[in-house]
């Protein structure tokens, strides 16, 4: 499918579900409630481009869309929550201080043939060390 245009999904003999996409610039275009004088119009509007064209068809249920703040996606971390720890822990030998237990994770760090890179961290001095296996 090219810019522009309408997606339809159906379900059996009835439509279940329709998507239209901006000429402009393709990018799905969202319902938007316009008050023009008296009446309130239904538009599709581009989020992108601001291309807006008026519904032919009225929208049995129009999807909500849900926008966060940047401010609603960070998560802050208070200093007593960064000390909780959930990584597992196994028995190996801490090459600083040699304490007996640490923190364990995995991480791919080449490419896919080769094995993974398994990272400690000690849970009484807090070095970071790595096992290749």
């Amino acid at each position: 499918m090219g810019r522009g245009g309408v997606l339809e999904l159906w379900q059996g003999k009835r439509r279940a579900f329709r998507m239209n996409f901006c000429p402009s610039c393709g990018m799905r275009l969202t319902p938007l409630k316009k008050k023009e004088r008296r009446k309130v119009a239904l538009l599709l509007s581009c989020p992108k481009c601001g291309y807006e064209k008026r519904a032919t068809r009225p929208m049995t249920t129009a999807p909500k869309i849900i926008e966060r703040s940047p401010q609603e996606r960070i998560a802050v971390i208070g200093k007593r929550e960064k000390k909780l720890r959930t990584s597992p822990t196994v028995r190996i030998e801490c090459p600083r201080c040699e304490n007996k237990l640490a923190y364990a994770w995995m991480v791919q760090i080449g490419s896919l043939e080769e094995s993974s890179t398994q990272f400690f961290r000690c849970t009484k001095c807090n070095y970071t060390f790595r096992e290749k296996s």
